[in-house]
């Protein structure tokens, strides 16, 4: 029997394909993002929707060795990455990628650390997975961002395709069955942004529903089933559907053999959408630089990029939900609280009167110098006037997190600890971070 030909092509899927399949990863990058992963997996493993959908699927568990943190009982693979993807999500505090728009860790680390955990692999082969479907989701992100993102949420859709490659490399799939677990995820790919527009509990379903397509398409596919290989640039193919083009290629392959890009993602430093972040990071700058307060505050106004007008303008926010997407709650709880973390979506903080003052003083337009950087860049103008008469203003070039304002790694454990403790306590939180940043086995 004559071997198969090897995958040499200008496709995409089959460029995205070989790169997963010999990858390596900068391991410490690798485990900046795992602490990142748990630090919003516990606090959301505690809270709805995941609580409800565990409940809910408890007879649905299947066999298996795969951890679900929401109930801590071990289960199959796909119930697992399924239920842990929803909980990192939920608190809106998971890792981005800033030039694809897509949150990776949510869906990619659910999906590639339930399958090593039930098939008992090395760390090593669970960094190696984790790069490989960072890779492949931000890549085909940055070929179809911006206009994908204007009906789509690229986390619930090329999300799918990091997870299926993720799994694939646990399962020891070569590259020619990594591209088909890459083609039968991407006619699975789902999640619109209107779930996030309004209220309900949908958007933490859609990584919770990448990670566990995806794993079915890695399973799938090396069991030997195959996809449509030319699925993403297609006339009528993944990137022709979402997005204004069959796909901004040579964008999305640059780089591929330089530095991964789990190297280079924003970890958050806001509890709420990322877009809120530049304008909440200005003010914070004008508040250290001048000591004014809120009651100091006559109005307060953001000039920003596409999503920010669009995604984050809800002056009349009510909901945890919808104020977690609102900038000019955020605003109001970050002058009257000090900073937008949990605290800020509590119930008693959602009608503080003192937040809800705030949120008429703000306003949002669209600055067109802005719009036409992003999505590679992510700022803010704002514009504060205090009642003395004195006006403000300051230019965020970036956010604090984002690749060129890093948190550092005690930052991150800071954050780690903000979530964590007062879910698991302080001896259990340190322990695990400890062994996150330090061990050389599975995290269980």
């Amino acid at each position: 029997m004559m071997p198969e030909a090897p995958l040499v092509s200008t496709n995409p899927l089959l460029l995205l394909a070989a790169h997963a399949a010999t990858v390596q990863p900068p391991r410490h990058a690798v485990r900046r993002a795992m602490v990142d992963w748990f630090a919003c997996l516990v606090p959301g493993a505690r809270n709805a929707p995941g609580t409800l959908m565990a409940a809910a699927l408890a007879g649905e568990r299947g066999a298996g060795r795969a951890r679900c943190y929401i109930d801590n009982e071990v289960s199959g693979i796909r119930h697992a990455a399924l239920l842990n993807a929803v909980a990192s999500h939920t608190v809106e505090f998971d890792d981005i990628h800033r030039d694809s728009g897509h949150h990776p860790g949510s869906v990619t680390i659910a999906a590639a650390l339930a399958a090593a955990q039930h098939h008992g692999a090395s760390l090593e082969t669970l960094h190696r997975a984790i790069t490989a479907g960072y890779e492949v989701a931000c890549r085909i992100g940055m070929a179809v961002t911006p206009s994908h993102y204007r009906n789509w949420h690229t986390t619930g859709t090329v999300g799918t395709m990091g997870a299926a490659a993720a799994v694939a490399v646990i399962l020891g799939c070569d590259e020619q069955k990594i591209a088909h677990a890459i083609a039968l995820s991407a006619t699975m790919a789902g999640g619109l942004q209107q779930a996030f527009r309004g209220d309900g509990m949908s958007k933490p379903l859609h990584p919770g529903h990448a990670a566990e397509a995806g794993t079915l398409a890695a399973m799938s596919a090396a069991a030997g089933m195959t996809g449509a290989l030319d699925v993403l640039h297609g006339p009528v193919g993944f990137a022709a559907a979402t997005s204004d083009s069959t796909g901004r290629w040579d964008v999305a392959l640059a780089g591929l053999d330089g530095t991964p890009l789990i190297d280079s993602i924003t970890f958050k430093n806001h509890g709420c959408c990322g877009h809120i972040f530049p304008a909440l990071d200005a003010v914070t700058t004008l508040r250290a630089e001048h000591g004014f307060g809120p009651d100091d505050v006559k109005r307060i106004h953001i000039g920003g990029y596409s999503a920010t007008k669009d995604v984050t303008d809800r002056p009349d926010a009510r909901t945890e939900q919808e104020c977690r997407f609102s900038a000019q709650y955020c605003m109001g709880a970050l002058l009257v609280l000090g900073g937008v973390r949990l605290a800020a979506f509590t119930p008693d903080n959602l009608v503080n009167p003192a937040i809800r003052a705030i949120m008429p003083r703000v306003s949002v337009s669209l600055s067109p110098d802005l719009a036409s950087a992003y999505p590679r860049q992510r700022a803010a103008r704002v514009e504060v006037e205090l009642t003395d008469g004195r006006v403000l203003s300051h230019y965020q070039p970036t956010r604090k997190g984002d690749p060129d304002m890093p948190l550092t790694d005690e930052e991150l454990s800071q954050k780690f600890r903000e979530l964590v403790v007062p879910v698991v306590g302080q001896a259990s939180a340190e322990a695990l971070l400890n062994r996150l940043w330090h061990d050389d086995v599975l995290p269980d």
